[in-house]
């Protein structure tokens, strides 16, 4: 992926950095690999909004994407790298001997015509899958399987990888992009290489148009609403916020405040917080 800054010749590309989408071999996605994506505007399975300001946006269809990896000993050519709207990073689509095809993450280095597998003997390259306890100590993975079977779940995002540390008591220990040290069972599976797009965080939107078109609707400061409407509000002039920490519009603490639970099952295998 390469960046381009676009001409100022408005103020809403003025200051714009937008993808040059070099690395896109196609614009038509395998129809057989899409599926209808319900727009929830942020609400939860009960309809209530669970996540603010969500909403809009430009329709898409979803691309499934194969996270488990489990077609084993099977080889693949990688036919196309395209772009997928639910996600920052490239997606791959592979053929495999039998001619089924999946789309799968696009790590860096892969390109058309490569030759991709999944297996416990296969060779350590970028795109080819493997359980832990098949990778060598000091492999860069993406798409980490938390339970055997489950499919990958850890670094999935643009750019994202993690560290094989090392290999104890049937678990191995990974380090997150955020320093956390983690243990995953020898089963789980991952993927070799880091996920491509690494530029993806690079990107100016240059405007609120373009956030609007990814589903984002405005965030509003609770400084500025009034006191009925949040805990921030109120005051003459620029004030603070008023408070010994700040608060959600629903008074609990927020910015700091630990949300984890310390009686949840994954707990027990964090070994180094990020912090």
């Amino acid at each position: 992926m390469a960046l381009r800054q676009k001409n100022p010749t408005s103020p809403g590309t003025r200051f714009q950095i937008v993808d040059d989408y070099t690395d896109i071999t196609t614009n038509k996605p395998e129809k057989k690999l899409l599926a209808k994506w319900k727009q929830n505007s942020g609400r939860d399975w009960r309809g209530f909004v669970s996540m603010r300001h969500r909403g809009g946006g430009n329709k898409k269809h979803y691309r499934i994407i194969d996270f488990k990896r489990d077609k084993d000993n099977i080889p693949a050519a990688v036919l196309s790298i395209e772009y997928d709207p639910n996600r920052n990073c490239r997606i791959a689509l592979v053929e495999y001997e039998d001619k089924e095809r999946r789309y799968i993450l696009a790590p860096i280095g892969l390109t058309v015509g490569d030759k991709i597998a999944s297996g416990t003997e296969v060779d350590i390259k970028p795109g080819n899958a493997l359980p832990l306890q098949s990778i060598p100590i000091g492999t860069t993975v993406h798409n980490v399987e938390m339970e055997p079977g489950r499919g990958g779940q850890l670094a999935r995002a643009a750019g994202a990888a993690l560290t094989l540390l090392a290999k104890e008591n049937g678990y191995g220990i990974i380090k997150m992009p955020s320093g956390e040290q983690r243990m995953i069972h020898l089963a789980c599976r991952a993927t070799v290489g880091q996920v491509g797009n690494v530029d993806a965080k690079n990107k100016v939107l240059g405007k609120a148009g373009r956030k609007r078109h990814l589903g984002r609707r405005p965030e509003v400061r609770g400084v500025v609403m009034n006191p009925c409407d949040h805990p921030h509000g109120g005051g003459e002039g620029k004030s603070g916020i008023g408070h010994v920490s700040p608060l959600t519009p629903w008074g609990k603490p927020t910015l700091g405040k630990k949300t984890r639970h310390s009686r949840r099952l994954s707990e027990r295998f964090i070994l180094t917080r990020r912090k």
